[in-house]
């Protein structure tokens, strides 16, 4: 039986006699396992105008501690329906069920950091040359929020954006990616639970259409938008027409540098999670395995020899080890970026066409695939893929492996791997992303912040920095001198 959602708005289910509706599919069966509501324009302004409404009159007066509050049981929430929200989310997106679970009590965990930041966000004292006044600066809030989130980590994405937004003051609308709405859906009834008060958090699903109206209302505050270059591009144009302040989290490139000392057994793994978790479809996987030529065939011949032996299957299933892709256009698209790679001369050493068997007839599954002979500069190694796909680029000395690690218009993540603590530290300040991890990879924590270089998008998600894009700074300058100054007087 297909679930019929709903639009979420001043905390109540809105739906209009002729909403325009379409299907969540199922990755794996390739089935509508669920009803999605189309946000019409005026249903967009209607949840703008509850969050404006909820701002003015009642959520810039609540206290932090009262913030706080609900953010906590918001986070005890999530986690009494974990189980439950990772099913629907592997059923939404196609990724395995070991990865959406962990992802739920990921997402607790944020709401429960920024839940402690909330009573915390003090100003300053500012010392001036005038000894008769007093200057101190507020932090307050920005407003109205818009929060966009993709596909492939609904509740994950939502929790880096949503958690500082309201413990930061912010009343906001969010827009979940019409490929993978329902888990952000369910989430409405959590809100509502947790006691926060009608319009603080409104949720309107759809395409592009949602996007572009929520942009020209002309009435928000914000916007934080995780997704493609592409797209952030666009958006980033529409709210800069309205001066309307973007936090972009975009795609990346990412290396993921193995040097000659290194410790393989720890490294090789390293290298299979950075790519094949989630399929490959996260801005921070490690799709350009540069290796120190002494070791590059061996560690070649480990990763093929590894990734031929990764369970695909049901994503529901605690033994699967990577589902499908999350959509069939993002199916196409892997699928065609493979075979330029072949057409380009590189080295198909495994993997490489849409994987068969037993239980994977009807699921968008491609086979985990790793190419050898890679140059930095074809398309494999510059286009961010979004998919089970790993170049394996060799290097002779660490200044190559810097110059290649940086010959990309992104600049989101980076991996490090060498037994040197010195070698560590100059590629640490060599490289040109905003997180390098060393002798580990795609290790995520809330309090962390995440953010990227260059085409990666800009401001940060997760830590304190977060609380930075939701924040506007006020300055208040008291004048208690003794005697009254009249510049034009006598």
């Amino acid at each position: 039986m297909t679930a019929v959602y709903d639009l979420f708005i001043n905390n109540e289910r809105v739906r209009a006699a002729d909403q325009e509706r379409f299907d969540a599919v199922n990755p794996y069966t390739r089935e509508a396992w669920a009803s999605v509501p189309q946000a019409s324009e005026a249903q967009v302004a209607e949840a703008v105008s509850a969050a404006r409404r909820a701002y003015d009159r009642v959520w810039r007066r609540t206290s932090g501690y009262e913030r706080s509050r609900m953010l906590l049981r918001l986070a005890d929430i999530i986690d009494a329906n974990a189980d439950r929200l990772a099913i629907m989310e592997s059923t939404d997106n196609g990724k395995a069920i070991r990865e959406t679970r962990g992802q739920m009590t990921s997402a607790a965990r944020a709401y429960r950091f920024f839940a402690g930041l909330a009573d915390k966000l003090t100003g300053a004292t500012i010392p001036i040359d005038r000894k008769d006044a007093f200057d101190f600066t507020r932090r307050e809030p920005m407003g109205v929020c818009v929060l966009i989130t993709a596909w492939n980590s609904p509740m994950g994405l939502l929790s880096n954006k949503l958690a500082p937004a309201l413990a930061a003051g912010n009343c906001v609308v969010v827009k979940p990616s019409e490929h993978a709405s329902v888990t952000t859906l369910e989430f409405a009834d959590f809100v509502r639970e947790a006691g926060f008060p009608p319009g603080v958090v409104n949720i309107v699903t759809g395409d592009h259409r949602v996007g572009q109206a929520l942009l020209r209302s002309g009435r928000v505050d914000r916007v934080s938008f995780t997704g493609s270059p592409g797209i952030g591009a666009r958006i980033a144009a529409d709210a800069g027409e309205r001066l309307i302040p973007v936090t972009l989290e975009l795609g990346g490139k990412s290396p993921n540098i193995i040097f000659d000392d290194a410790d393989l057994d720890r490294a090789v793994p390293g290298a299979l999670v950075g790519i094949f978790s989630a399929t490959g479809q996260t801005c921070i996987a490690g799709s350009r395995l540069l290796v120190q030529r002494g070791v590059c065939d061996e560690v070649a011949e480990r990763l093929v020899e590894r990734a031929r032996r990764i369970r695909l299957g049901d994503p529901l299933d605690k033994r699967t080890q990577m589902g499908t892709a999350a959509n069939e256009p993002q199916f196409r698209r892997i699928l065609d970026c493979i075979a330029q790679g072949e057409a380009d001369g590189a080295t198909l050493a495994t993997g490489g066409r849409a994987a068969t068997g037993e239980g994977l007839a009807q699921g968008f599954f491609i086979e985990p695939t790793i190419f050898t002979g890679v140059r930095n500069d074809m398309a494999l190694a510059q286009e961010e893929i979004f998919g089970p796909v790993l170049s394996i680029i060799p290097f002779d000395t660490e200044e190559e492996a810097v110059a290649i690690a940086n010959d990309t218009r992104y600049g989101l993540a980076s991996g490090v791997w060498t037994t040197d603590i010195s070698r560590a530290l100059r590629m640490v300040d060599a490289i040109h992303a905003g997180t390098v991890w060393v002798n580990t990879y795609r290790m995520a924590q809330a309090m962390a912040p995440f953010g990227g270089y260059r085409d990666s998008g800009f401001g940060r998600e997760r830590g304190v920095e977060a609380l930075d894009q939701y924040l506007q700074t006020k300055n208040v300058l008291i004048d208690y001198a003794a005697e009254v100054r009249d510049p034009f007087g006598d």
